[in-house]
């Protein structure tokens, strides 16, 4: 644990403090937004969603631009502008007034959280190599849902006092965290001088325009694939992808279903601690090994078993007493965060592995916009199967997930066949 709060590593360490901060700002946001919305600002529930959904497509875009710029400008800038742009839209939310405000800030909210989220990718793809990408990678995911926990709990204040200036506190605290986000990034290249130059390593930044132009041209002719015509990686995005749809049935549809079974509602909160507490313990080791192709594509379906057994035992909680539905749905809980674990392990390692190291920006760019479609995509998935349709919905679902990860095994075994380690490490030096 001492290593996953205080690696030795200098990039490592700015993104584990960054990372912190960022994920109790996430927390709290995350907790009181809804509420600050609706009965501070006043806006009507389904104003509310349409604004975030239309943000939500400005996020995809912003996961998928910002590939690009981190090649060309530094994965280690783009992050600092995404963190920075976010911090400004969410002090803005404290003047907000009316639903077109509203949806403005948060289309730059939702940009800016692709575009630190892909640039954090590219970062951790050009400077770290092999085994230590996805270690760190999980490291910080460990990090992430401890602080979004405690964000969670810091925002319960909020709820119990339950006045306009707490909600507006809160508001500012999470646009606050985030600008302190920015600070060990910001100091990183005075601390790390060759960042800079890992980072730019394809596309060095010109002093002058004519430069400039010179270097993008060189840039745009320099070898390496576009993203989108590697159809090995296009499959793997999309298949990734719908097994990334599984934070949907955690944060959407769980709650949901649990409302139509026997349990209490309470047992909500106990599944989500399951949930965070088994992540936390559980991600690192699960991470191991997947920086191996074939062993990325196996832990993925591995994952995806898991998440159809969890399914299972979500339908089978709707049959049961309260008794048997607490039990089942908390049975459901494990066996999905093991899947979690297991699936996400697989899909960086693919993530990282599959990807040209010549355009690593431009591959983070393109495997980042696929969760966040499937971020986009979760909520009308879960709603429209499981949760309008019971037991055949969550079977179909489980299903649906299966299929992902066996065609992603299937994607992992070619590739690997293709293109031996070797060669990849190679091209990577």
């Amino acid at each position: 644990m001492i290593q996953t709060l205080l690696p030795r590593d200098p990039v490592a360490r700015a993104l584990t403090v960054s990372t912190m901060a960022f994920a109790a700002s996430t927390g709290i946001f995350y907790t009181v937004s809804v509420l600050y919305f609706t009965r501070v600002v006043g806006l009507p529930a389904t104003t509310v969603g349409l604004g975030l959904g239309i943000a939500g497509g400005a996020g995809v875009l912003g996961s998928y631009l910002a590939g690009r710029w981190s090649d060309r400008r530094g994965a280690h800038r783009v992050q600092v502008w995404g963190l920075l742009a976010q911090a400004v839209a969410l002090a803005a939310y404290s003047f907000t007034s009316d639903a077109v405000s509203f949806t403005a800030v948060a289309v730059v909210v939702s940009a800016g959280r692709g575009v630190q989220s892909t640039a954090r990718q590219a970062l951790l793809a050009r400077w770290f190599t092999g085994p230590e990408r996805v270690d760190v990678r999980a490291r910080l995911r460990v990090v992430t849902n401890v602080l979004i926990g405690l964000g969670t709990l810091a925002a319960a204040v909020a709820l119990l006092v339950d006045t306009a200036a707490a909600y507006r506190t809160a508001m500012v605290a999470t646009a606050v965290l985030l600008l302190g986000a920015v600070v060990p990034l910001v100091r990183l290249p005075r601390r790390v001088p060759e960042l800079a130059a890992r980072m730019l390593a394809d596309a060095p930044v010109a002093d002058t325009p004519a430069a400039a132009a010179a270097d993008d041209a060189a840039h745009r002719a320099a070898p390496g694939v576009h993203p989108l015509r590697d159809r090995t990686y296009v499959a793997s995005v999309v298949l990734n992808a719908v097994v990334a749809m599984q934070f949907g049935v955690m944060t959407v549809g769980v709650p949901l279903w649990v409302a139509t079974t026997d349990a209490p509602t309470a047992v909500v909160s106990a599944l989500l601690v399951v949930n965070t507490a088994l992540v936390a313990l559980l991600q690192v080791r699960a991470s191991r090994g997947t920086h191996e192709v074939r062993a990325a594509g196996r832990a993925v379906r591995r994952g995806t078993l898991l998440l159809a057994g969890a399914c299972v035992l979500y339908a089978a909680a709707g049959h049961g007493s309260l008794v048997a539905a607490t039990a089942l749905l908390l049975l459901a809980a494990v066996a999905h965060s093991l899947g979690e674990v297991l699936s996400e392990a697989g899909g960086w390692g693919m993530a990282f592995e599959l990807a040209d190291p010549r355009r690593a920006g431009a591959y983070q760019g393109l495997s980042q916009t696929g969760y966040a479609l499937a971020g986009m995509v979760a909520p009308v998935v879960v709603t429209a199967l499981p949760i309008r349709s019971g037991t055949p919905g969550w079977l179909a679902l489980g299903a649906i997930f299966v299929a992902a990860g066996v065609g992603a095994a299937s994607v992992a075994r070619r590739a690997a066949d293709v293109r031996p380690v070797d060669d990849v490490v190679s091209a990577a030096v």
